[in-house]
């Protein structure tokens, strides 16, 4: 069983997370999953990024960063969207971590100060018409990530939804949440 470090997203520790997190603890995996925003929550993608601005994207990144501290090095590193960043910094740059698991967004590698891993088995997640996925430009770091890795896969769901793993919001997708934790689950036995 794998011991996994979940980071959420823009909109903080939701019900839905915590869901997602509930699935792979049944399943039998240890689940960490720190609350980067110290309990807030809000509503709306805007409203989360104002709170993301006034604490410093660099410090929300840095609380995801710090969380690992205190875990063994033999972790798979999740990031929902803005947990994206911490989650592969330490996947990229931390010795031992055993995978990654990326939901709504992917960085390029060169953003850190090392190379992926080449053996790091990594998934990415996301939704083929994500404006937030393609428009930024995170489509093309995924694809390069998988194109210089050994064990990575880029999956793409049909529709344009940005966080569609989450149960608690509106743009929720239960048909492609099933499958995402189907492959989710696959990559962590």
């Amino acid at each position: 069983m794998a011991e996994v470090l979940l980071l959420h997203h823009v909109l903080g520790r939701t019900k839905g997370i915590d869901a997602i997190a509930d699935q792979l603890r049944d399943a039998g995996h240890t689940v960490h999953v720190p609350d980067l925003f110290e309990g807030r929550l809000f509503s709306t993608l805007e409203e989360g990024l104002v709170f993301v601005k006034e604490i410093g994207f660099e410090e929300v990144t840095a609380r995801g960063v710090r969380a690992a501290s205190e875990l063994s090095r033999d972790v798979v590193y999740a990031g929902f969207s803005l947990g994206v960043p911490a989650a592969q910094q330490l996947a990229q740059t931390r010795e031992g971590a055993r995978g990654a698991l990326f939901f709504h967004a992917c960085l390029p590698t060169s953003a850190f100060e090392s190379q992926w891993p080449a053996d790091l088995p990594v998934q990415i997640h996301a939704m083929s018409e994500d404006p937030f996925f393609v428009e930024d430009g995170d489509i093309n770091a995924a694809r390069e990530l998988v194109a210089s890795a050994n064990h990575a896969e880029l999956f793409l769901y049909e529709g344009k939804e940005h966080l569609f793993t989450d149960s608690s919001l509106p743009s929720y997708d239960a048909d492609a949440t099933k499958l995402v934790m189907k492959r989710v689950l696959d990559f962590l036995a």
